[in-house]
């Protein structure tokens, strides 16, 4: 067929999903791949939607969201930022995180627009800067940085072309979380070369040992030229339900509720009373879920490095550990699939996040400690058959 576009012929599937799609016709699995808290929504915010829809909330509401839910996020960003955020101009609400991202992206590149990413990253981020016709500029983190942006290699990949810079923290897939001083300095390159911050935080709860979040939007200059993109989906257990939102100056805003007009129309009616309970209701079960998962990343971690030839360095943040598996003599995508043949553990490769993500693969402790033990002991095994 001819008809199909330049740009849908290169973007490629996510790793992530060809791992879990492999996987799913084994039987036996451990399954490590997909980010998605196996939680169930709490029953609180079930509850809030259901009374929406008994109340007939069944309509189309306005594009960029019910004036409830934003002004729900404008009370957690007060709290949360210290920021004034005006719900009618500066907030839109989206189906997932993933839309937001999309739609700011689509609002901000034009084509031949450059837009800064870490290596590794999210392997949707280049995908969408390309979709968008832009082209993604990488600059690599390293383990001994904490998986972190150097502030000078972000300096040295900054050119006429840049248009914006991608801040994941905590990150996916690494579970970095970048410090104060260094988001300072970032924020020093945007203002200094007039570029927009793209802050995807939807991981800014799930914190380990002290590590602190912070938003590079509350350093002075950056309200203005900072998109925070935010989500229900891991904080609330609510991946299905498709609820998220972006927070940024008025005028990218604007235009991705034009975009979004003119795309899914606006988000699922009973989704978004769900997410104003979410925010204001009891917080006691995401309390419930960061305590489990701080247990499970006790249990992977340990249980990785007791492991002959792997190795992980403490995640700061976010659900995940990025494991070092250079003593394998294998690249990371045939260590993947070797490993789910023989013993039916499911792990995404580190080559799928980037060219420095090679020498690494991901998994995901979203899941239970039991999954976490058994799939270790297995790794183990897989490892020592090695010898």
């Amino acid at each position: 067929m001819t008809g199909i576009s330049n740009i849908a012929r290169e973007v490629t599937n996510s790793p992530i999903r060809r791992m879990f799609n492999i996987a799913s016709t084994m039987s036996d699995v451990i399954n490590f791949t997909v980010g998605e808290p196996d939680f169930v929504t709490p029953k609180n915010i079930i509850d809030a939607a259901v009374r929406s829809l008994r109340d007939g909330q069944t309509k189309y509401t306005l594009n960029a969201g019910i004036p409830p839910l934003r002004k729900a996020i404008q009370k957690r960003m007060k709290e949360n930022y210290s920021m004034d955020v005006d719900p009618d101009k500066e907030i839109i609400v989206t189906a997932g995180g993933m839309e937001a991202l999309f739609l700011c992206m689509m609002v901000l590149i034009n084509p031949g627009d450059e837009v800064i990413i870490s290596d590794p990253h999210w392997s949707n981020y280049p995908r969408q800067v390309q979709m968008c016709g832009g082209i993604p500029r990488f600059v690599k983190v390293y383990e001994e940085d904490g998986f972190i942006y150097n502030v000078d290699h972000v300096k040295k990949a900054v050119n006429k072309k840049t248009k914006a810079i991608i801040i994941n923290s905590p990150a996916n897939p690494t579970g970095g979380v970048a410090d104060r001083e260094t988001l300072k300095e970032i924020a020093k390159i945007a203002v200094e070369n007039d570029l927009i911050v793209i802050s995807d935080e939807v991981y800014q709860h799930f914190l380990y040992e002290g590590a602190e979040f912070v938003s590079i939007s509350t350093f002075e200059g950056m309200k203005e030229r900072t998109v925070i993109i935010d989500s229900f989906s891991k904080t609330y257990a609510m991946t299905g339900w498709r609820v998220g939102y972006a927070v940024g100056p008025e005028e990218v805003i604007k235009n991705m509720v034009k975009y979004q007009e003119n795309v899914i129309g606006c988000v699922n009616s009973s989704a978004q009373f769900a997410a104003i309970e979410a925010l204001e209701g009891t917080q006691e079960p995401l309390k419930h879920m960061i305590d489990r998962y701080t247990e499970r990343r006790k249990i992977m971690v340990e249980g990785i490095n007791h492991i002959e030839k792997l190795s992980c360095i403490r995640p700061k943040g976010a659900f995940y550990a990025f494991v070092n598996i250079s003593g394998s003599k294998m690249g990371s995508e045939e260590f993947a699939v070797r490993l789910l043949k023989s013993t039916g553990v499911v792990v995404v490769p580190g080559s799928g996040f980037g060219e420095a993500g090679e020498g690494y693969v991901r998994l995901s402790y979203a899941t239970s400690e039991e999954n976490i033990s058994e799939g270790l002991k297995r790794m183990e095994e897989f490892m020592k058959s090695l010898r």
